[in-house]
């Protein structure tokens, strides 16, 4: 899959096309989450996952975003959500996001995600808040 998402951004699921390095100085330096991660750790995730999804550059191909779920076919966890800030407010998040929970039937997968921060987003696509 190859998305176009306007002149400048594009989003595509070649797990080969994944930038490790800046993934991992992302991940290890701007990330509030899992921080206890080593590289091997988040190096290991992305090959086996069930899916990734890369936002990037359309000039010159450098990632902005990633996303990653692990499955077992009938529920998903969604991980490791990001958009480089310096791109952020212009619609990659919520492309991201639709294209790894709506790529297959929505109804016949069941997606977790956990999040401090970001409900706003995923609220828009049927994620709900923890409840005691």
């Amino acid at each position: 899959m190859r998305l176009i998402i306007d002149d400048a951004f594009e989003l595509d699921d070649d797990v080969a096309r994944v930038d490790r390095e800046a993934l991992w100085a992302f991940l290890s330096r701007q990330a509030h989450w899992q921080r206890w991660r080593r590289r091997e750790d988040v190096q290991r995730q992305v090959d086996p996952a069930a899916r990734v999804v890369g936002a990037y550059r359309r000039d010159g191909g450098a990632i902005v975003g990633f996303a990653r779920s692990v499955s077992d076919g009938s529920m998903a966890y969604l991980s490791d959500v990001y958009i480089d800030e310096s791109v952020r407010g212009r619609g990659l998040g919520k492309a991201l996001v639709h294209e790894m929970v709506t790529r297959d039937d929505p109804s016949s997968m069941r997606w977790l995600v956990h999040t401090d921060d970001a409900y706003g987003l995923y609220r828009q696509f049927g994620f709900h808040e923890p409840t005691e």
